[in-house]
């Protein structure tokens, strides 16, 4: 017990180090990458806009941090003799690296609990604060663009203002398939705004759609009235929302909140905003379209493959770290070849799983496997 506490010490200020240095660089990287739309951006606004993605980062960095840890620390062991002498004493390799498991294992706890409940709101928080109060462009990057703001809720505008925070020529379409009948509603406004969980539309005009009525107008007899063929097109088409006043406003309740429109769409590639427990319900779900279940099959396992990654690293790492970590120099360069091949093979499963060449849970497992089956080999041969 006394030599896995002293052992235990070792790892921390690896660890520690590892994951605030590849924080920084990490950070910095978001930082350069958005540098050009940030230059009249306040520095305290900066800072917070870096600090709201270092629980995404965190997540990222974690298994290099790990690799980091092993490396260093077991090196500096094997290099002074002291885990020959341990083995020498009984103690076997297993037991000595138990406290780098333990110390995996809580860095893996720590993953999962920000994937579940810290990373989704900060990345939301994250993109929505640089758009709306660093760039100032707001909602502009999704004018002329159609996006699902809700369940069957679509949202188009042609403008965007800036200093107001107000849409310009907006159409809002609702659509439904509840069973008895397909309908839909498109509102068209002159202007709207979009805040929190609600839309509000001014110099509007909304007209319902009836698809199952059609059908009823198509039987109707070739002989039939004028007035039965104008009844069955009212009932098809009616003006449903008429403003009582010029100013009059109409609010409508979305199913995402502007903060998750602008991280949903905003970007090209869009933030990662969904939890495990969203993921995993998805999955079961019996409502959701299939090519949904597939898209949070391929993400919740990505989600938990590389927060347990950390568990693998440490099996892989430690052989190189018996052999190669003698001085700090060569145990950094060893860490981080075995971090960036770690993270070629995870890109590389992530693609196949996605292209449908793999599975979606064996892709994003691939990297776990191969380093588990190597390290346990190098361990196997090291101890031979």
């Amino acid at each position: 017990m006394r030599l896995q506490r002293y052992i235990l010490r070792e790892l921390w200020p690896p660890l520690v180090t590892g994951t605030l240095l590849f924080t920084a660089i990490v950070s910095f990287g978001y930082f350069f990458a958005s540098s050009q739309w940030l230059a009249n951006a306040p520095f305290l606004g900066v800072l917070r806009y870096i600090a709201l993605q270092v629980p995404n980062t965190l997540v990222q960095v974690f298994p290099m941090a790990v690799v980091l840890m092993v490396v260093v620390a077991y090196g500096r062991l094997a290099n002074e003799r002291e885990l020959s002498a341990a083995q020498s004493g009984g103690v076997s390799l297993g037991r000595a690296a138990l406290p780098a498991v333990g110390a995996a294992l809580a860095v893996s706890g720590l993953s999962l609990y920000l994937s579940e409940y810290v990373v989704p709101r900060a990345n939301v928080e994250a993109r929505s604060f640089y758009w709306d109060d660093l760039t100032g462009a707001g909602l502009q990057q999704l004018a002329g663009r159609t996006v699902e703001i809700g369940p069957g809720l679509e949202l188009h505008f042609q403008g965007y203002v800036p200093a107001t925070r107000e849409l310009q020529n907006v159409r809002l379409q609702q659509w439904s398939d509840n069973g008895s009948g397909r309908t839909g509603i498109v509102f068209f406004a002159d202007r709207g705004r979009y805040e929190n969980n609600d839309i509000t539309l001014i110099g509007y005009q909304g007209y319902s759609l009836d698809y199952t009525a059609i059908a009823a107008l198509d039987r109707l007899p070739e002989d039939a009235s004028e007035d039965a063929f104008r009844a069955g097109v009212a009932d098809i088409f009616k003006v449903t929302y008429l403003p009582t006043t010029p100013d009059a406003k109409f609010e409508i309740e979305t199913g995402l909140s502007r903060k998750q429109a602008i991280a949903g769409f905003a970007d090209a590639i869009a933030a990662d905003a969904t939890s495990l427990s969203t993921l995993f319900g998805t999955v079961f779900s019996r409502t959701a379209r299939p090519a949904e279940r597939f898209a949070a099959r391929a993400e919740l396992n990505r989600k938990l493959a590389l927060p347990l990654g950390n568990l693998v690293l440490v099996l892989a790492a430690l052989p190189f770290a018996l052999r190669y970590g003698r001085t700090t120099g060569v145990a950094l360069g060893v860490a981080l070849l075995i971090a960036v091949s770690y993270y070629l093979v995870y890109v590389l499963g992530l693609s196949l799983g996605n292209s449908g060449v793999l599975p979606p849970e064996l892709g994003a497992w691939l990297a776990n496997i191969t380093f588990a089956l190597g390290g346990l080999y190098l361990l196997r041969k090291a101890s031979s």
